[in-house]
């Protein structure tokens, strides 16, 4: 599994300042490719991920024939991310005090062991639906450790002024895959079986652990490792805690992960139970949703800064448009709504991710970064079950338009705090016959006022 840019040194605001801080711009979107270390990590993660997304949907698909329940997918992604809500903050604590490069090597054969593990047992026709569960388990237990630990050594291999660049990219390389991984899932599912689809996954981490040993060590920036002490979670929990600009933004992720994300709920009901559409129109509604993707993070390459009002407007328009999905009342209609769903989940994901990244203090980044994806993806084993419960009991329009609705709401709350924290006010004026509403700070409004 991977998602996930890194980390980068950045001098912390004060805590009474949510707004993030500002990053330097690139001339190129691709110029941390520069970076010999990173193109051999990227290149890797192109494969794997290609066979990442594979296995995802073709895993979703079998629980489905399995089962023939829209829970029992949701239960196969809960205990996937079920680990990381659990054991998410010691991860980030053995991130800290390991190796990174050897971590990240342990943890890519052991999902690779799982992905052809599962392949053996379908391919042989012995696969039962607890199997399923058990593979989906392993590898939420290797993501614990394996995502911050992928997260913080980006910074390790392109260095602070290549982090924002790299950040993005990382999430445009794992969309691109998704451009790729789910057509391909298709056409292997509707073919051959789900078996060679869990087999080409497995194989497929063959690129990234190779990259791992390719890379140059005395190219690396050096990073001290923490030591073994007591405490050092819950000062990662202090820390978080007293900075508004990053709890607040955990606390939206949190929201919008738990019941905005639940795509292998929705999506796989709405192709097998809305369209009777089948396996095809499946995999088309995650490419699309790529699409939009890979859009939202090649933007967020080229953008020069993480504001916090990109990502509030981002997390509202989400929320809105998957209401509108719901409600779509053909297969065409529903089909072309996940491009702009894609692009605006994607925008809030890389500008939520960059903007705690460059605000974390070096020493904490680990912890920090597991707490932010402990958040984010831990945040399934709960919304996961409610949104099949709910797709099941009262369909999935249902479903999804609930979590559409609790993804605005948390944008907009999030949205109001923030700006009272940062002192700022709603203004709301002309501009060449235009009305022109954002947030300013509260000296400005009063300056506004009295021109006005």
């Amino acid at each position: 599994m991977s998602t996930g840019p890194g980390a980068a040194s950045a001098p912390a605001p004060t805590p009474t300042t949510p707004a993030s801080p500002p990053l330097s711009r690139k001339s190129s979107m691709f110029s941390s490719l520069k970076v010999r270390n990173y193109r051999l990590f990227f290149m890797g993660q192109v494969v794997s991920n290609i066979g990442t997304w594979m296995q995802r949907i073709a895993q979703d698909w079998l629980v489905l024939s399995l089962t023939g329940s829209a829970t029992a997918v949701g239960v196969t992604t809960a205990l996937q991310f079920l680990p990381m809500l659990f054991l998410g903050l010691y991860g980030g604590v053995l991130v800290d005090r390991l190796p990174r490069r050897r971590t990240l090597l342990f943890t890519q054969t052991s999902m690779a062991a799982t992905g052809i593990a599962l392949a053996a047992l379908t391919l042989s026709g012995h696969v039962q639906v607890w199997h399923v569960y058990l593979a989906a388990f392993a590898v939420g237990l290797a993501t614990v450790v394996d995502n911050p630990a992928r997260q913080s050594f980006v910074s390790e291999m392109v260095g602070p002024d290549q982090l924002q660049n790299a950040v993005s990219l990382n999430s445009a390389n794992f969309q691109s895959a998704r451009l790729v991984g789910p057509a391909v899932a298709g056409l292997m599912i509707t073919g051959v079986g789900t078996g060679w689809a869990f087999l080409f996954n497995g194989l497929s981490f063959v690129a990234p652990i190779a990259g791992l040993l390719l890379m140059r060590a005395r190219e690396l920036c050096v990073v001290e490792r923490a030591p073994r002490g007591k405490g050092q979670l819950r000062e990662g929990l202090r820390y978080v805690a007293g900075r508004p600009d990053l709890i607040w933004t955990i606390v939206l992720v949190g929201f919008i992960g738990t019941f905005g994300f639940n795509f292998p709920v929705y999506l796989s009901a709405f192709a097998d139970d809305v369209f009777h559409a089948g396996a095809g129109s499946y995999s088309l509604f995650n490419t699309l949703m790529a699409v939009g993707s890979l859009a939202g993070a090649l933007l967020a390459a080229r953008r020069g800064t993480a504001r916090m009002r990109v990502l509030i407007a981002a997390a509202v328009a989400f929320g809105a448009m998957e209401i509108v999905a719901a409600t779509a009342p053909s297969l065409w209609l529903f089909t072309l709504l996940m491009a702009p769903i894609g692009m605006f989940g994607m925008t809030v994901n890389v500008t939520a991710n960059t903007s705690i990244q460059m605000a974390t203090d070096p020493a904490m980044r680990g912890r920090v970064m597991a707490l932010y994806m402990m958040v984010f993806l831990g945040g399934s084993p709960i919304g996961a079950p409610i949104a099949g419960w709910i797709t099941d009991a009262y369909g999935v329009r249902a479903g999804l338009a609930v979590g559409g609705a609790i993804a605005t709401a948390a944008a907009v709350s999030i949205g109001v705090i923030l700006a009272r924290v940062g002192g700022l006010r709603l203004s709301v004026g002309w501009n060449r016959g235009h009305p022109v509403v954002r947030f300013v700070p509260r000296e400005r409004r009063e300056e506004l006022a009295a021109a006005a």
